[in-house]
């Protein structure tokens, strides 16, 4: 049985009696919120910006220095092992040879050893040694057949040095086993220290194993500059205990937030001032290639600091007034858009809200209080009208004609106000952008006013110089193992016994795409890896002798176009007419060794200036993306004294601020005949500077203005303004005649309440009429057939009210 009008009207009144959820209070509410929290970051923020006196990004630069040090160092040990056990390796595929020849064979082809030795297992008799005296009796050849008895082990001298010493077995049918024991120092390959910097590699209990950087005591000649040297390794050593002990941290504790692209432990530090510098370092503890694998190197433990000092700049770059004032100009400009929101918006329709709830209850004696502007205007005056039908006054003249069974809607009448809702929000919104948009494109933009620190370019010099000798030593490697492997390929030896060489050394080192045997007509002899991109009328071209070279340096690019540059490198086999061992690099190796972070865009350039590699995208062969990158690479490429020198600039134009740095291929070996070039840049934007990073908070600030002010408003006009246009709308109708138009609430908060009271005055005026017409057609009829009548107009969901 169907519930009868009262109890529906009942339950009309409970809903809208219910604590909203929704509707005009929270957006308006949130919105206050947020100004008021970005009025207070915008106070407390901005006066930080500048608070430093060594910039962050002099901070984040000594943490990449030291990560570039612990990459060279894990790289030049795991080079070494793996070289040292291809060698014994290659030696043991052969006949048995002279502990005398071993050690000499090691050291013509590598000098990147400071001794060498072997000796016979069993006996434990010295058979042969090269360089400085091994600490042979530091080895315990009876445990070496345990597990980890081979591997590397550093031993402290008597003169307080350390060696880390590799190991590796030479075996042969018939003979006595013996040791092959190459020693080396700690020493950094080829990591460009400049002015008034040391690095120092140290173990786990932060003891110092091998520094650089920081002069003896009796190479000073003044008694200031004694202090000064004493100073710098008293910081030192107490920057390597702090260091030691982060780097026992896991990674994902120890490093900073959003300081990805290093695998392992590293930071930065500060230390004391001396003579109005401050002491800074950056540490990074020696990790793998790849995540969770372990090397050689990482085994031991090591860890590398890289200490610099700083000019300490006392004055501060921001004023926390400029602060407190965008806040307070927040404060009033938010102020004045939440009241314009509160009394145009806001109130009028909790007013509506009320008043069409007064109606409900049947409360009829009082006019409608009727808002002045917009929908609420509307609204209060089709209540209004509907209140006076409801007594049953007829001085309205657009209802004359309209009556109960006419589905349209009357003309309009009534003051109506002009300015609606959305027009308000618009209001609101252009106040609050007066306050965002000046922050987000026009204040305190950097670019004219960056001071980039003398440091930040200094360090683009020398890493981009450290970067430079690194992959010249690894093209030196490259062909130090060709040379390697071009001594054991006898005259005797069959191709399939060189291609099994072959296949060993390019599965020991992944540089190379492609290993072969040429011979002197050009035949290829064995082959490992992929096809040989050398053509075969390339001698020719290459300038080669008759001597069967198949190109005229010992590293050299066989193209000059193509989508990749074909860089190979061969070694001549002795004894075999001519014929030659060539390695093609792949590209994808070379360019792995640009991947650090902190030097923005790295590019590898030939003696024109084309570009050959690269750590992102890039064309083959293509120039530099600049004019003025390409002067400065030519410039640099000029010799200074016996060598050409790295240099960086600081680029100021319309583009912004860039820092630039250049480095030419300076040293020896097989790669120097290639006058390749490093060349890097990076905007100053992206670096943590006080003037950008006060911009940053600016624009921040503007982001955050914009995305509070489009969100609170947004959500107030899908919310509260289209439903209450709709209802507006409706409620003009019924006022105006359509008594057949049921008003369906879309949210239950103020709007929907509205909407309700409505529906509930839309039946309550067709009751009436109908009671109306049924007195007088029909006096005595009974009631129930009106409450019947009534039901079939009312939906399901909508209660119907009571007067």
């Amino acid at each position: 049985m169907a519930a009868s009008p009262a109890k529906r009207r009942h339950k009309v009144r409970r809903r809208a009696d219910m604590s909203l959820l929704g509707g005009i209070r929270p957006p308006i509410a949130i919105l206050s919120a947020l100004l008021l929290s970005l009025a207070g970051i915008t106070a407390l923020g901005f006066g930080r910006a500048g608070e430093d006196s060594v910039p962050k990004a002099v901070m984040t630069s000594q943490r990449h220095f030291a990560e570039d040090g612990a990459v060279a160092m894990r790289a030049s040990i795991d080079e070494s092992a793996a070289d040292l056990a291809r060698t014994a390796g290659l030696f043991n595929a052969g006949d048995p040879a002279q502990p005398d020849a071993v050690v000499d064979k090691i050291g013509s082809v590598y000098q990147k050893w400071v001794g060498t030795a072997v000796v016979e297992i069993s006996s434990g008799r010295m058979l042969a040694a090269r360089g400085e005296n091994v600490p042979v009796a530091a080895i315990d050849t009876a445990k070496l057949s345990e597990k980890g008895g081979l591997s590397p082990r550093m031993v402290r001298l008597a003169n307080g040095e350390t060696r880390l010493l590799s190991l590796q077995l030479l075996s042969w049918e018939g003979q006595p086993q013996q040791l092959l024991i190459a020693s080396s120092s700690l020493r950094f390959p080829g990591i460009s220290l400049g002015k008034f910097r040391s690095i120092a590699v140290i173990d786990s209990t932060g003891r110092i194993l091998s520094s650089d950087g920081i002069p003896e005591t009796e190479q000073v000649l003044t008694e200031d500059q004694r202090t000064g040297v004493e100073r710098s390794k008293k910081q030192l050593k107490a920057f390597a205990k702090v260091a030691a002990k982060r780097a026992d941290e896991h990674p994902l504790k120890a490093n900073e937030p959003g300081a990805g692209g290093y695998l392992g432990v590293s930071g930065s530090m500060r230390g004391d001032t001396f003579q109005g510098d401050r002491a800074i370092a950056g540490y990074a503890a020696l990790t793998g290639p790849e995540p969770g694998k372990g090397t050689v190197a990482t085994s031991l433990g090591l860890t590398v600091v890289a200490m610099v000092d700083v000019a300490e700049d006392p004055t501060r770059v921001t004023d926390p007034l400029f602060g407190l004032l965008a806040a307070g100009a927040l404060l009033l400009i938010g102020a004045l858009a939440v009241g314009v929101l509160l009394g145009t918006v806001q109130r009028p329709l909790l007013r509506l809200f009320l008043e069409s709830r007064r109606l409900t209850r049947g409360d009829l004696t009082r006019p409608v209080r009727v808002p002045r502007h917009g929908e609420a205007a509307r609204i209060g005056q089709a209540l209004e009208r509907l209140r006076r039908q409801l007594l049953g006054e007829r001085s309205d003249p657009d209802e004359a004609g309209a009556g109960t069974s006419g589905g349209g809607t009357a003309p309009r009448t009534g003051r109506r106000g002009r300015i609606g809702a959305r027009a308000l929000l618009a209001v609101c919104g252009i106040l609050l952008l007066v306050w965002s948009a000046p922050m987000l494109l026009l204040v305190n933009r950097a670019d004219a006013t960056a001071v980039v620190p003398e440091q930040i370019t200094n360090d683009q010099r020398e890493r981009t110089d450290t970067l430079s000798d690194r992959v010249r030593r690894s093209l030196n490697e490259g062909h130090a193992d060709l040379v390697s492997v071009a001594g054991l390929l006898g005259e005797r030896t069959s191709p399939e016994d060189m291609t099994k060489v072959l296949d060993r050394t390019r599965t020991d080192h992944t540089r190379y795409r492609s290993l072969y045997v040429r011979a002197a007509d050009g035949e290829i002899l064995a082959r490992s890896g992929e096809s040989p991109r050398l053509p075969e009328d390339e001698q020719g071209e290459q300038g080669a002798g008759k001597d069967g070279r198949p190109f005229t340096d010992a590293i050299t690019v066989l193209n000059d176009s193509g989508t990749e540059p074909v860089i190979a490198s061969y070694a001549e086999l002795p004894g075999r007419d001519g014929s030659t061992v060539v390695g093609e690099f792949r590209i994808d190796f070379i360019n792995s060794l640009l991947k650090r972070p902190g030097l923005g865009e790295i590019r590898v350039v030939d003696a024109e200036r084309r570009v050959l590699g690269g750590n992102s995208g890039y064309l083959a062969f293509e120039d530099l993306p600049s004019a003025r990158l390409t002067e400065l690479a030519a410039g640099t490429s000029q010799k200074t004294g016996i060598s050409a020198r790295a240099g960086a600039v600081v680029y100021r134009d319309g583009g912004g601020v860039q820092v630039a740095g250049a480095a030419p291929f300076v040293g020896g070996g097989a790669a120097k005949s290639l006058n390749w070039m490093v060349v890097s840049w990076q905007p100053a934007a992206g670096l943590a500077i006080p003037e950008y990073s006060l911009q940053n908070r600016t624009i921040l600030a503007g982001l955050l203005g914009v995305t509070a002010a489009a969100a609170c408003l947004g959500w107030l006009h899908i919310v509260v303004v289209r439903p209450l246009r709709d209802v507006a709308k409706q409620a003009e109708s019924l006022a105006g005649g359509d008594r057949r138009t049921v008003l369906y609430p879309r949210h239950h908060d103020e709007v929907g309440a509205i909407a309700r009271s409505l529906e509930l005055l839309r039946q309550q005026v067709l009751e009436q009429r109908k009671r109306d017409g049924a007195g007088a057609t029909a006096p005595t009829a009974a009631p129930a057939h009106t409450s019947a009548h009534t039901s079939a107009h009312t939906p399901a969901h909508i209660p119907a009210g009571r007067n």
